[in-house]
């Protein structure tokens, strides 16, 4: 299958994942090496990556060796706390730039800001961030972030957490057509026919947590979902057959076949 490019590297795997809600690290580790994923999103303000030296560190078990590691801005609601927490985290990681951005509307739907969230991407592009940006699914929004400088644009298909699955499959449509940069569904997500169907519309990814971490079998899920990205990419990129409403097919040719005699 084809090599997914973010920020001029290759990757095999076209999934990405979060770290969080797992019960522990140990099934952290376990369901993020079943989903193949390479690169992965930790929240700066939620997960210890170094700024709590006394406290368990992710990177302990997920090292930046291994992995691309894309921090985020997950809890934050305004432009400045979001530019403040990865100005951290490059710190954190000496230098870092490759970030996943969202800046939050309310903690109910937690739905974009998209004033504050296009606020922000313009600020961190200046200071050479390669920006991975959440947002919603409306196609305009979508190309003014492009056109600030993000490298990704990373829509909703339903609400953080709800599992819903994509909702506006036209708005998503829109949105692959018209970007020059890799979209990728971020949110929304529940089980493995919504990541297939995800790369069969032509997403460029899949961003994932709360579907494989809240899964009855986390590591399960994750190897669930793993097969759905690849079987979804490999379905887009083979072109599916023409839909044809009221017009039966047969599978096999009838040319030649004389109808048999009834009795």
């Amino acid at each position: 299958m084809d090599d997914f490019i973010i920020a001029g590297k290759r990757y095999k795997s076209r999934l990405l994942v979060g770290t969080g809600k797992y019960k522990d690290f140990s099934e952290t580790q376990a369901a993020i090496e079943a989903s193949g994923s390479e690169i992965i999103t930790v929240a700066i303000r939620r997960t210890n990556i170094g700024q709590n030296p006394n406290e368990p560190n992710l990177l302990d078990i997920l090292p930046s060796s291994k992995f691309t590691l894309l921090p985020n801005t997950a809890g934050c609601y305004t432009a400045e706390e979001a530019i403040r927490t990865l100005r951290l985290a490059r710190e954190l990681l000496d230098g870092h730039s490759l970030v996943k951005l969202e800046v939050l509307g309310d903690s109910k739907t937690l739905f974009p800001n998209v004033v504050e969230t296009i606020k922000a991407a313009q600020t961190l592009v200046k200071e050479n961030f390669q920006v991975m940006v959440y947002t919603s699914d409306d196609p305009i929004v979508a190309k003014q972030l492009e056109e600030v400088g993000c490298i990704a644009i990373m829509p909703l298909a339903s609400l953080i957490g709800s599992g819903m699955g994509i909702l506006n499959p036209w708005n998503l449509q829109i949105m692959i057509d018209r970007a020059t940069v890799p979209v990728l569904v971020d949110a929304g997500v529940g089980t493995a026919s919504d990541a297939a169907i995800a790369m069969e519309l032509g997403c460029d990814g899949v961003l994932m947590n709360t579907a494989i971490a809240m899964a009855k079998d986390p590591i399960m899920m994750a190897s669930a979902m793993r097969k759905a990205v690849e079987a979804g990419r490999e379905a887009y990129l083979a072109g599916r057959m023409e839909k044809k409403l009221y017009s039966a097919s047969p599978s096999s040719p009838i040319d030649g076949i004389s109808p048999m005699s009834s009795r």
